[in-house]
């Protein structure tokens, strides 16, 4: 790892250390797009699938292709490792066009656009995430050839909530779905099997935006399905990378008096070499 690298690696990591999730996956986000030149709005409006893609790609190019996992087997309780292939994930994991899709149930069409990721973000701090995901998310809705009172995109699409993420830019005021004027009212005429057809629409638009293992237990087994959560798995990598690195950094200062830079700009193969010298010493 370069020292420019390692040194911006270690600014985001503690940039991170007081931030809530959302304002760790934020960072993460940034250092996998230097390309956005820290644009957090344009970064909080790609679809959530788009997002995921990024992290797998910048933990293959940290940390290399292969990711442990470990899980508990939900009926025997027997610990489950196995390994992942990150690079594999990132490129097999499709970002989702970006016009919206349209589904068809009962007498009623209903065009939404994919979930970005402030709309996760913003939806999740509702007491009903679902619903206020939904409100967000649809543009029209016509019920019988006819369109549904309130129905009507108000043209603001993928806006970006007030503080959606630590970090974020200022947007739209919280809580005010930037898809549907009124969309929370319009969601809850929607019938069950409606809203239904758009979670499965949303899910086949953008399936790298859930990213579920079914693992079969060797022991009984029974498969166990559990969702692998990128952003997190990364950060905890990062944390524990930065740590160690940190205690190699005070270890060769003390030892040989370098600075932080200097101790930096070695190889991890010398770094390493000097550690097993003081060790001997």
């Amino acid at each position: 790892m370069a020292i420019t690298q390692a040194t911006e690696l270690l600014a985001t990591w503690e940039a991170g250390l007081d931030r809530t999730f959302d304002g760790r996956a934020l960072l993460l986000h940034h250092a996998a797009r230097p390309d956005t030149g820290g644009d957090s709005e344009a970064l909080l409006s790609l679809p959530v699938g788009a997002r995921e893609a990024d992290l797998f790609a910048l933990r293959r190019s940290l940390f290399g292709e292969r990711m442990q996992v470990r899980l508990e087997c939900e009926s025997c309780g027997a610990d489950m490792e196995f390994d992942l292939d990150a690079g594999e994930f990132a490129r097999s994991l499709r970002v989702p066009e970006a016009a919206p899709v349209r589904i068809a149930e009962d007498g009623w069409v209903v065009e939404f656009r994919v979930p970005n990721v402030a709309d996760l973000t913003a939806a999740a701090r509702h007491a009903d995430a679902r619903r206020a995901l939904l409100a967000r998310c649809v543009v029209s809705v016509v019920r019988d050839g006819e369109i549904a009172p309130g129905g009507v995109s108000n043209g603001v699409v993928g806006g970006v909530s007030h503080g959606v993420a630590d970090g974020a830019p200022h947007g739209v005021a919280d809580g005010v779905p930037p898809g549907v004027p009124g969309g929370g009212a319009l969601v809850d005429v929607l019938p069950p099997s409606v809203q239904r057809r758009i979670a499965e629409a949303a899910e086949a638009a953008d399936p790298a935006a859930d990213v579920t293992l079914n693992i079969n237990c060797p022991e009984c087994g029974t498969a166990t399905r559990a969702e692998l959560d990128i952003a997190s798995y990364l950060w905890t990598e990062l944390d524990s990378w930065a740590r160690d690195l940190l205690l190699d950094v005070h270890l060769l200062a003390t030892a040989y008096g370098w600075s932080e830079p200097e101790i930096l700009a070695l190889s991890p193969l010398r770094r390493r070499y000097y550690l097993e010298l003081c060790a001997d010493v």
